[in-house]
């Protein structure tokens, strides 16, 4: 089973890569997070080393940030694009 996510995830990343190329980490963000999370954030840009996501509030912001290493090592396995950290960013409330 490991065999077969590897074979996917290169694949995958070679295809993020023709398709998107500097932004591949921009569409591969809904994959590494999962559908549930996908529904609630969206990548918004990546731009040297690090994606930018949106947010609903600042208590998503924090929780997001707590898996960042795990999110970042995830993109990184699915991305050409070498993403050295994610910037969570929450609207401004009142």
């Amino acid at each position: 089973m490991h065999h077969a996510r590897a074979t996917l995830n290169s694949i995958f990343a070679t295809t993020a890569h023709r398709a998107a190329g500097e932004q591949a980490p921009v569409i591969t963000w809904p994959l590494v997070c999962g559908p549930k999370i996908a529904q609630r954030t969206s990548a918004l840009a990546y731009v040297n080393g690090e994606l930018a996501v949106r947010v609903p509030d600042k208590l998503w912001r924090n929780e997001l940030q707590s898996l960042s290493d795990r999110y970042v090592a995830a993109l990184n396995q699915m991305s050409r694009q070498q993403v050295k950290s994610i910037r969570f960013v929450a609207p401004e409330c009142g």
